[in-house]
């Protein structure tokens, strides 16, 4: 069974509603999606940088992720219209809550020199942006298996209406913000 998930069903759910005052239980904020990606913008010169990074994405989220092409041509960046300069994986569900849960009691604690992530990563929506500038911070990437570096951007939805609500829910779900800030 998952852990956050239950977490979120049995505990942090009524404690939302108390904390952010929310009348409609279909409001209380929650997760919808999780997406994690990496630009392969070498892939352009040399198409071996591709398979690497897929392999990555693939250890660190148990899904296969989905190649992005370019839309248009652009000379000065000697990209074509249809290379590949991407890869990203949208996870939802059961795989979500699992990877959250791995990011902030795994990967975000193994980070050196680690005081919290920024609270101004949120959007006006209420979403939030996480970048590591490379993939060794997860445990399932050996240090030999990273021959090729590369960053990951990962992107957490939610349903808050904005940035105090989803603070408010990242935060129960364990998410270790900087102190000093707001809220912090």
């Amino acid at each position: 069974m998952n852990r956050l998930k239950d977490k979120y069903q049995k505990q942090v759910r009524s404690e939302l509603q108390k904390e952010l005052d929310i009348k409609n239980v279909h409001d209380i904020p929650r997760l919808t999606k999780i997406v994690v990606s990496a630009g392969v913008g070498r892939a352009t010169q040399d198409s071996k940088h591709l398979d690497p990074v897929v392999a990555t994405l693939t250890k660190i989220t148990g899904q296969k992720p989905v190649i992005t092409k370019a839309r248009k041509s652009i000379a000065t960046f000697k990209l074509r219209e249809g290379n590949p300069i991407g890869v990203t994986v949208t996870l939802r569900g059961d795989r979500m809550y699992y990877f959250m849960d791995r990011l902030v009691s795994v990967v975000i604690p193994r980070l050196r020199d680690f005081h919290g992530v920024s609270i101004k990563s949120f959007d006006k929506q209420g979403n939030y942006s996480l970048g590591f500038r490379e993939q060794t911070a997860f445990a399932e990437i050996s240090f030999e298996e990273a021959n090729i570096t590369h960053g990951i951007q990962i992107n957490i939805i939610s349903t808050a209406k904005d940035k105090t609500q989803a603070m408010a829910l990242l935060k129960h779900l364990g998410m270790p913000f900087e102190k000093g800030g707001q809220n912090g």
